[in-house]
């Protein structure tokens, strides 16, 4: 980890946030790609020197493009990329107040997918350039999905569709991106101590937790962090999404 270079979308909070203090915690340089701008500055202080703050949409080509350039100039070879940036709006395709809002539905998947390919595309472009090492490796690049790309759950029709076209995207990446020697791996986690978690009631939450058949309870960011390290750190890992969640299958509501 002492050799890499890292950026991470959403980085400023819940799954990015634990990426980026495992990875600078073991050595690592990072990049914070996030739009809270507050969070990603204090994030970035407490830190020190090892760690740069880029505020960025992840659907602007010139945000993400400044931050992939902000990491070289600053760091050197960016080689890890961890996408976590992503909303989870929720809606019934038919509710009492009539046809899902297709401005939502658009909002979901341009911020989640098309969001996460406008990383993978930029950041690949500029890995490709990198030298490679002993296994010919130039990059690694790690999705982030959910459990709801599978069991996706009454008023998630967005939010799944979103989740499943990284999943689906993610063998064709990692295949169109091999001869440049960038892997190109998925985490689908399921239900996490996230921000978006944190505003739930504490009856509510222990009551998601209770439903996870074991361990019994929600998943902990750390725990992303420590799988998105493993695939940094396995050459072997490639083209394949990784269910973190503790064998649970959501119900339909």
């Amino acid at each position: 980890m002492k050799q890499v270079v890292a950026l991470v979308t959403g980085g400023a909070s819940g799954l990015g946030e634990a990426c980026i203090r495992r990875f600078v915690a073991q050595g690592a340089k990072a990049i914070i790609l996030d739009r809270d701008t507050d969070r990603g500055k204090a994030l970035a202080a407490e830190l020190g020197d090892a760690v740069r703050y880029a505020q960025a949409d992840v659907t602007s080509e010139a945000d993400v493009q400044a931050a992939v350039n902000l990491a070289y100039e600053t760091f050197g070879d960016l080689r890890v990329v961890v996408n976590c940036a992503g909303v989870a709006w929720a809606g019934r395709t038919v509710s009492k107040e009539g046809p899902h809002a297709l401005d939502l539905f658009e909002t979901v998947i341009k911020i989640n997918l098309i969001g996460t390919f406008n990383v993978i595309r930029l950041a690949a472009a500029r890995m490709s350039q990198n030298a490679p090492n002993a296994e010919g490796e130039r990059g690694i690049i790690v999705n982030t999905a959910s459990v709801a790309a599978f069991d996706g759950q009454i008023g998630q029709a967005a939010y799944s569709a979103s989740k499943g076209g990284i999943v689906g995207m993610t063998l064709p990446i990692a295949r169109d991106l091999s001869r440049l020697g960038i892997r190109v791996m998925t985490i689908a986690p399921g239900i996490f101590e996230t921000p978006m978690v944190a505003l739930m009631s504490d009856e509510l939450k222990a009551s998601l937790g209770s439903q996870i058949p074991f361990p019994a309870r929600l998943g902990r960011p750390s725990e992303y962090a420590q799988l998105a390290q493993s695939i940094i750190e396995n050459p072997f890992l490639n083209g394949e999404v990784i269910r973190l969640d503790g064998a649970v299958r959501m119900s339909s509501r």
